[in-house]
This record gives C-alpha cells, structure tokens and sequence, in this order.
C-alpha cells in the first residue's frame, strides 16, 4: 500500500472521499442535465405552425374530439397564449415522443452489464464512460438533427446507455469509499445530484435557446460538462487503496470502518448468488419500493405539469418554474434528511433499518398524501403549486432511503442489485406517458386527472407496506457466503512438496 506524498496538500486537507462525492453528484447532474435538454431545445427546434396545419389536415375527426373537452377551470392573470417561435424540424407528434422516449431503451439494456464491469474490473471508468458517452453524443446532436431524426434517436440512444450505467458504477464506487456512519450523506450527496442537474439543465437550456439558438444548448452543455471527465480522471481512484491524493489517516478510517474488506485493487471477482438475492425479502422489498417510487417520482415529475398546463390552464412560462424550482427543494431536503438520519445513528438513537424506512417513508407516503390533495382542490391553482412543491421535496428522502440500501445489505454486489432495480424502475418510465395518454385522450379533465392520480397512490401504498414489513438495513448472509468458499478451498488445497499450498 502506498502512502500519499508528505507534501501532497489535497489529499491532507480535503477528505478524498467527499472529493469523490462530489465529483460523483456533479457526474449525476450532467447525465440528467443532458437527458433532459433536449425537452427544451425541442421547443426552438421545431417548426410548430407546419406542424400543426399538417396534424390538422391529417387527423380532422380527432380535431373534433378535441374541441369537444369540456374546459373545468379558466386561466388567470389576462391572456396568457404565447406565440411560438419556428424551427427548422418539422417532427410531427409521434416522431416527437420516439425522439423523447428512445433514452430509455439505452437505459434498459445496460444498467446489469454496466454494473458487472463495474463491479469486476473498474466504476471509475464505468462512470467515466457513462458521463463521456453523454458529452459526445449531445456535441453531434445539431448535426445528427440536420441529417434525420433516426440520428437524433442513434444519440440519445447512446446518452441512454451512458445514463444507465450511473447509478450501479456510483453505487459500487460508495460501497469501497462510504463509512457506514456517513453512508446516507454521501449517498444523497451524489444522487442529489440527478435533480440539481435537473433544475440547472431546464433553465439554462430555456436562457441559452431563446438568445443563442437552440443549437447552443448541446454545444455550451456538452462542452462544459467535458471538463469534469479531464478532473475525474486525475482526482478519483476505485478504492482508497489506490488513491494517492488522500492522507494515510483517511485511508485507514474507511478501510477499518469498512471491516477491511476491500482489496488493494478494489476488485473482487465473485459470482452473483443468484438465488439467493432473487428470494432474500429485503432485496425484494428495495425491488418493490424502488419501482413504485420511480412511477410516482415520473408521475410528479413529468406528468403532473401536464395536468397543471391541461387542466389548471398554466402557461409555458409558470409551468417551466414551478416544475424546476422543487427541484431546488429535493435537493436541501435530501441533504438535511440524511444528515439528520447520520447523526442519529452515529448516536445509536436509531438503526440502519430504521433509519432506511424513514427515508422511504417520507419519500412515499407525503407525495401520496399531496396527490390525493391535488385531486381535489379543483382549479385551485396556488394550492396545487404548492402540494407539488412539497410532494417532489420529500421524494428526496429515497435518496437515505431505499437507494442507499443495496449498499447495506449486499456491498460486494451493491452495484448489479442497482441495477437489477433500476432496470424494473424504468419500466414506469416508459408505461406512466403511454398511460397517461390513453386516459387523459379527448378527455383531458378533473376526473380522467383523478383515475391517474387514485393509481399512483395504490402504488405507494404497495410500496409503504411492501419496504416497511421487509426491508432491512443488515448485511444478508449470501453476501460473504462466495468469499467464505473460496477461503475454505484456499484452506483445503494439498500441499506441494515444499510443504506450500498448492496454486491453481
């Protein structure tokens, strides 16, 4: 083991471990800040009055349908109709959602084989890959866009894959670096960073759109987020073994704290005890917890500004802020909840478990409570500003919550039981549009609103039972079971001549 430099100051006095976190958070928010630029810059992308003579001519009994909604509230403040400004793209409605929808293709494919990789040979170049795929496919997004949307739909593909692989590489990089003590604030520290990435990625697109074009949405955004690759090249390591900018009294902390376990190269080569994870109740229960959380976390966070815009008639403008502003919220949340749920089980006042259920209690059980409001409050539009507010906060409390969980009780694999939960999880990504669609066709009222919200709300009442009966916060046997044979049939081996065990 190599001891750091006596004259090597970072790693003296900024602990190695939060320069990882933080790297790790600033990781999260440009693959989501990416992910989700391009909702924007579609905005000053497409040529809306083409688009719109020509779904007009196409579908004229659909028009009808349309103009038969009954209107349930009225805007307010004046006139609040915008004029849309046109681009070059005349992408009607289905090639729109293709275009939008495709990242999650990527997504789904590679989250288990990211997390393998990760977890077998390096989650410092798993996530140096992740962030650097998204980087080059959001620079080539202009000129992709200039051939044919099936490029766009290559290369948000491509960011998809990049964008699948985040959550297992940060979750095995957390299982080396982490202490159990700090272990919630570091991992609401790094995830926190999907929404401030979120929040700084729908403002800037909107500002860098309506003055410099929307081709300077992927340009300036791409380009800045290739400076954090150069840094998380030379300033992260796959374990404190290996870091040299860190001090040898940090080192040891982390390695002690963690039982020692972690090997110089940070690499175990074990097999995943399949069975074992596929029937062990607490894995199940983050399994159940983490699908049902991730419909209501796209149902709040995507669809809701739709019932805001269809429904409580906002314009564009008050949408686009009381969507990104929560956001800002999640993330203080997340950061107090955590540290608060630290501190109490440094002093013993609660358990990992306990502590773990707390977290995914607030971050279901107060969003239900806001939908169950918002569906009925009628048109009235402070309050459901408000309910949003507070529901998307306390979804931030997944984060100390059933997230940080895998890490809990299964380290060695912490990032394929990511994956294997993220993979489930995203399939509310995909199902909650096309749902919402389907119920809220030429029918796009208080009451079609109420049905979607009425779901959504079974479902966290699923996940509030399922995550409070069965989920826990120890480490599962089947995690050392793999290490423990293998230490056996080390032990067992003959011995050779020279009275050495024999190697293989």
């Amino acid at each position: 083991m190599e001891e750091p430099a006596k004259g090597n100051v970072l790693g003296r006095v900024v602990p190695a471990r939060y320069i990882l976190a933080v790297l790790g958070s600033m990781g999260m928010a440009i693959v989501y800040g990416l992910k989700v630029n391009l909702s924007v810059a579609m905005v000053g992308m497409l040529n809306h009055t083409a688009i719109k003579a020509m779904e007009k001519n196409s579908s004229s009994l659909h028009a009808a349908v349309n103009e038969s909604v009954v209107e349930e509230c009225t805007p307010t403040g004046g006139n609040s109709t915008t004029t849309e400004a046109n681009g070059p793209f005349i992408w009607p409605s289905p090639v729109q959602g293709i275009v939008l929808s495709c990242y999650f293709w990527g997504y789904f494919i590679s989250q288990i084989p990211g997390a393998r990789v990760a977890e077998l040979f390096s989650a410092k170049w798993v996530m140096f890959f992740s962030v650097t795929i998204n980087v080059v496919c959001t620079l080539l997004t202009p000129v992709m866009a200039s051939w044919h949307y099936v490029a766009v739909v290559i290369m948000r593909i491509g960011e998809g894959i990049g964008g699948g692989v985040t959550f297992p590489a940060m979750h095995v990089l957390l299982s080396k670096w982490a202490p159990p003590a700090e272990r919630s604030v570091m991992a609401a520290l790094v995830y926190a960073g999907t929404s401030l990435g979120t929040v700084i990625s729908m403002l800037m697109a909107g500002v860098l759109t309506s003055n410099l074009g929307w081709e300077s949405v992927f340009y300036v955004m791409g380009g800045l987020a290739a400076i954090w690759c150069l840094l998380w090249v030379v300033l992260v390591q796959d374990s404190p073994q290996q870091q040299r900018l860190i001090s040898a009294e940090e080192r040891n902390m982390i390695v002690t704290s963690l039982g020692g376990k972690t090997d110089d190269h940070g690499h175990k080569k074990l097999a995943v005890p399949w069975r074992a994870v596929l029937t062990s109740p607490p894995f199940l229960a983050i399994l159940v917890a983490h699908a049902c959380s991730n419909w209501g976390w796209y149902m709040l966070l995507i669809e809701l500004p739709f019932y805001m815009q269809q429904v409580l008639k906002f314009n564009m403008t008050e949408n686009a802020v009381t969507t990104a502003l929560p956001f800002l919220t999640l993330w203080f949340f997340s950061m107090g909840l955590s540290k608060t749920l630290d501190y109490l089980r440094g002093r013993g006042t609660i358990t990992t478990t306990v502590a773990r259920k707390i977290g995914t209690l607030f971050a279901s059980v107060v969003p239900a409570a806001c939908l169950l409001a918002v569906s009925f409050i009628g048109c009235n539009r402070g309050a459901a500003v408000a309910l949003m507010a507070v529901g998307v906060t306390c979804i931030g409390g997944m984060f100390c919550g059933f997230l940080s969980n895998h890490i809990d009780i299964a380290p060695n694999y912490a990032g394929t039981l990511m994956a294997i939960t993220n993979t489930v999880a995203t399939i509310p990504g995909i199902v909650v549009p096309i749902f919402v669609g389907v119920l809220t066709d030429g029918n796009k009222t208080i009451s079609a609103w109420q049905k979607i919200f009425f779901v959504t709300i079974g479902l966290y009442v699923l996940e509030i039972l399922a995550y409070t009966t069965f989920g826990s916060g120890e480490e599962q046997p089947w995690n050392r079971a793999e290490e423990q044979r293998t230490e056996e049939n080390v032990e067992t081996k003959p011995l050779n001549n020279d009275g050495d065990k024999t190697h293989l």
